[in-house]
């Protein structure tokens, strides 16, 4: 059927309705022009409803129905709700040629409103399945390895574009290859414009491609006052909850311009690092006498360590002729060594220190704050409040049990300087 046989049908169809205006329904007269109008919303209209009810019923999810729910992130989305839209355009698109064919003005109006309409609603449309990609990406293991949000950006400041360029050829009625050739001559203004998404989206492509970073990671940034878990990288930003709560936003270039600590190798390693010195008063620092030992002796976590060193120096006496009680040349044992070895001792035997990890207790260069004994070792949990809990309470011990080495820890002021 024709053009004209189509519009001869409606006119007809006008005149059978009002036949007493049949001599206004021509298609050059306004009466004609604003019933076909009329008509033609009202059937897009129709055509928009059935298709809508049909779209969000349970009739898609009987026609997807499998063990995967992409097909309910998709209604959630309102994928199918902006697919329906589409619907309408073309209808219109497809219609107004067969009632407005000699029509000049009416017809491109509605042929271009049809084509923008489509335009927007398919970028709607895209938008809506990028969104479900990447929910269903998020909910899945492969998101803690590899985030896709700053990717799915990409993809819709890509699809933006598109729609942009296309709208704008529709409306002035140029080819859109033309926009986009002229598009070079401003090249340097866009890209000061989009300099934080250009560098955000490489960003995204190295830390994807290497895999320094992922959402869930601990990191700390001192230069920008961060320390906490990354919530999401994006293309333009990312956001870090900090362990305060608080919400730190910063570019996504800075994950691979600046200097970031990652704490994810620790939770995934054996133990947590522990850390600390304790600072020894130099004036409390002397030899064992025969009482600190007798005491010391019974001690369960140094009784071999003292057992062995004290057989080590009898025999080098012996081996040298060397009276015990010469200060100047028999080797003695001292409090801070052998409150290092009690240390050691301890903590090889502490229940929540990573025996298979690095353990030590070193002695450091001594300074005005007295001389630094630092314990270097690893607590196997690795939970914040546990971890701190462990930590002080290893040292809560070395603290209470130093006098009976005949040491003080160093302090500015302390008791020992109050005069009286």
């Amino acid at each position: 059927m024709n053009n004209n046989a189509v519009t001869q049908k409606f006119l007809d169809f006008m005149h059978e309705l009002f036949p007493n205006y049949a001599h206004l329904f021509t298609p050059e007269h306004l009466l004609y022009k604003i019933a076909a109008t009329v008509t033609l919303i009202i059937c897009a209209a129709i055509t928009y409803y059935l298709v809508h009810k049909i779209l969000q019923s349970r009739f898609i999810t009987v026609l997807f129905k499998n063990t995967h729910n992409w097909d309910d992130v998709l209604l959630e989305n309102g994928f199918f709700r902006r697919l329906g839209h589409l619907t309408p355009a073309i209808f219109i698109y497809l219609a107004a040629p067969l009632l407005f064919e000699k029509n000049p003005i009416l017809l491109p109006l509605f042929l271009k409103g049809a084509q923008i309409y489509l335009v927007l609603f398919s970028i709607f449309a895209v938008y809506a399945l990028l969104n479900t990609i990447e929910q269903l990406y998020n909910e899945s293991k492969l998101a803690e390895r590899a985030p896709i949000t700053g990717f799915i950006q990409v993809s819709k400041l890509t699809f933006a574009i598109i729609a942009i360029l296309l709208t704008v050829s529709l409306l002035i009625d140029k080819s859109p290859l033309l926009l986009l050739s002229g598009l070079t001559a401003i090249a340097a203004i866009l890209l000061l414009i989009f300099k934080d998404t250009i560098l955000g989206f490489v960003a995204g492509i190295q830390i994807a491609a290497n895999r320094m970073f992922n959402t869930g990671d601990w990191i700390e940034m001192q230069a920008y006052n961060v320390d906490g878990e990354i919530k999401e990288i994006g293309l333009n930003v990312v956001k870090i909850q900090n362990w305060d709560k608080t919400i730190a936003t910063l570019p996504t270039y800075t994950l691979t311009n600046e200097v970031i600590k990652n704490w994810q190798g620790m939770l995934r390693s054996g133990g947590r690092r522990i850390k600390r010195s304790i600072h020894i008063d130099v004036n409390s620092v002397g030899f064992c006498d025969q009482d600190m030992l007798d005491n010391l002796v019974n001690v369960r976590f140094i009784k071999p360590y003292l057992a062995e060193k004290l057989t080590e120096l009898q025999q080098f006496h012996n081996d040298q002729d060397i009276d015990q009680n010469d200060l100047l040349n028999a080797r003695r044992l001292t409090n801070i060594g052998t409150f290092r070895a009690y240390m050691t001792a301890y903590l090889q035997q502490h229940p929540q220190i990573a025996q298979h990890m690095t353990l030590m207790v070193r002695q450091k260069e001594p300074s005005e704050v007295g001389i630094p004994l630092e314990v270097y070792c690893f607590s196997r949990n690795k939970v914040w409040v546990e971890y701190e809990g462990i930590q002080a309470d290893i040292f809560d011990h070395f603290f209470a049990i130093m006098p009976l080495f005949g040491l003080r820890l160093y302090q500015r002021i302390s008791d020992q300087s109050k005069p009286g």
